[in-house]
């Protein structure tokens, strides 16, 4: 069955993880671009100021007080999206934390936690959005990360999580075509990216976590996801370093190994130790609605090689360029 999504503007988004970073700037966004939003986190305060901010500029929105790890909750989601807008057209499973510290270091009860947030919310929400889309039609977007191509050391339970979220969509993908259910699914695996996500995660390292640069900003994912929402797309790196992180997991893996060890270990540790109120994630939440992490670390604003990759007519440009330019090498070579 041919899979036809709707514009922005006539759309029901349901986003979870909307209280801070990616999933923040998303839901203003779509908010701003004309979709009715439904926004979930466990932050009921900044939701609600959330919620009030979209509703004060004319636009519309409903917040929803979840823990995604609870499939009770996320039923809870889909509910109040269907009671409020008759329903919704775009999921996106964007909740999500981390813990850092070598692995022998790290209490499995942390990593466990970690998987319930990561993959089993990512379950819960892709099960749920399909039984409704499945007859309404629409898109799944799961917020995943390049970690799923290439492991990172000190975020091993992290790298886990996101393999197992890519794997998952992607059997959900080919499941849900095998039945020409009208859902397009789709994976955004972005690369290091400018939201808080660094100071709430949980650490045992002696330091605050940070990735080395280049970040880039939350805008860059939203512009991905957003597209996802209105283009079947089957998955989507995001951030000019995405591409080459990826390369170096799929194809050129000991090379990878040696660049993860020159680069990984001491470049996610930061100059401050932890702050009290940092760092505590799962127990404590983000309710401070903030997209961005403010850290001492270069951020590009864009990345062309996003745009590239969600502009059909870009990315068709420039491929003929390269091929034309191949091409005349050749040619020359030849002559």
């Amino acid at each position: 069955m041919k899979i036809n999504l709707k514009r922005l503007d006539r759309q029901t988004i349901v986003i979870t993880g909307a209280s801070s970073g990616i999933g923040l700037t998303t839901a203003r966004e779509a908010a701003r671009r004309g979709a009715k939003v439904v926004v979930a986190a466990r932050a009921e305060d900044a939701l609600r100021r959330l919620a009030e901010e979209i509703n004060g500029f004319g636009e519309q929105a409903e917040y929803v007080v979840a823990d995604v790890s609870r499939r009770e909750d996320v039923q809870r989601i889909s509910a109040t999206a269907i009671q409020r807008f008759d329903g919704y057209d775009t999921w996106i499973n964007n909740a999500g934390g981390g813990v850092y510290g070598r692995i022998v270091d790290v209490p499995v009860d942390d990593e466990r936690r970690l998987f319930e947030v990561n993959y089993w919310g990512v379950v819960y929400g892709s099960r749920i959005a399909a039984e409704h889309l499945r007859t309404h039609g629409g898109a799944i977007i799961n917020i995943g990360s390049v970690a799923s191509d290439r492991a990172i050391p000190l975020q091993g339970a992290y790298s886990a999580s996101k393999h197992a979220v890519k794997a998952y969509t992607d059997v959900l993908r080919l499941e849900l075509r095998k039945e020409g259910a009208p859902v397009s699914v789709t994976l955004i695996k972005p690369t290091a990216i400018d939201t808080p996500f660094f100071k709430h995660a949980k650490t045992y390292m002696d330091a605050q976590p940070v990735e080395p640069p280049p970040m880039y900003a939350p805008d860059t994912v939203t512009r991905a996801i957003l597209y996802a929402a209105e283009n079947p797309v089957r998955d989507v790196l995001v951030g000019g370093a995405a591409p080459l992180q990826s390369m170096l997991g799929r194809l050129a893996p000991a090379l990878g190994d040696r660049f993860m060890n020159a680069t990984m270990f001491e470049g996610q540790k930061s100059k401050r130790a932890p702050e009290p109120g940092d760092n505590g994630f799962p127990e404590r939440f983000s309710g401070d609605l903030r997209e961005r992490g403010n850290y001492d670390v270069h951020v590009c604003e864009s990345s062309l090689y996003t745009e590239i990759a969600i502009r059909p007519m870009v990315k068709m440009a420039v491929m003929t360029g390269v091929g034309l330019g191949i091409a005349s090498a050749l040619w020359k070579r030849r002559g």
